[in-house]
């Protein structure tokens, strides 16, 4: 009996330490993809900073770029430049995709941007039977080999909710995907209700 007392303790004090290990592990790779994301648009940013000539022509790299599309927005925005954001990027699904793409990037998700990323539809879900509905864009994406999850082919992803009067790049609280959740087992429609039960609740 004292032997097994020993060792289940022994069990649950290197659990705790894994946890531990675990917890710094992600928040260093965490600060590190922050310091990552800020790289990217550091060009951008350093021209604003400056007070140098900035067109739209310097702008639309950064745009079309679904790494940093999200953060252009809210770097133009902070220094009231808004007017140079490229039109055929100021959309809920531009945004939604831009969104999309940088909260797969976490270690703790897909830990890379997805290789493909498509626009599948958008999902109306009426929340209280009385007419008052909510927005879920969703996404289909793949990553290549060597990824782990390059064996799944297309995943589906979700973002959302968005109301009637949402504007593009609003942020959105529940953006998820699900690993096993393809294409071809699961639809677009069941995934976006699956996310608004699940995910935007426990947002709440």
């Amino acid at each position: 009996m004292i032997i097994f007392l020993v060792i289940a303790g022994a069990i649950a004090v290197a659990a705790v330490f894994l946890v531990i290990y675990r917890s710094r592990k992600v928040k260093v790779q965490i600060r590190k993809l922050v310091d990552q994301r800020f790289e990217r648009i550091r060009p951008l940013y350093d021209k604003l900073e400056n007070a140098e000539n900035v067109n739209a022509d310097d702008v639309l790299p950064f745009a079309k770029n679904v790494m940093t599309r999200e953060a252009t927005f809210q770097l133009l925005h902070d220094f009231h430049k808004l007017e140079l954001f490229p039109p055929e990027y100021l959309t809920i699904v531009k945004s939604a995709e831009s969104n999309l793409a940088n909260w797969l990037e976490f270690p703790t998700e897909l830990a890379a941007c997805p290789d493909e990323l498509e626009h599948i539809k958008r999902v109306t879900i009426d929340f209280d039977g009385q007419n008052n509905f909510v927005h879920y864009e969703v996404f289909k994406y793949k990553v290549n080999a060597p990824h782990w999850a390059a064996k799944d082919g297309w995943l589906l992803g979700v973002v959302g909710p968005y109301f009637d009067h949402s504007k593009p790049y609003d942020f959105p609280h529940a953006t998820f995907s699900r690993t096993g959740s393809t294409v071809d087992r699961v639809s677009a429609d069941e995934e976006a209700m699956w996310v608004h039960e699940n995910i935007l609740n426990v947002e709440r």
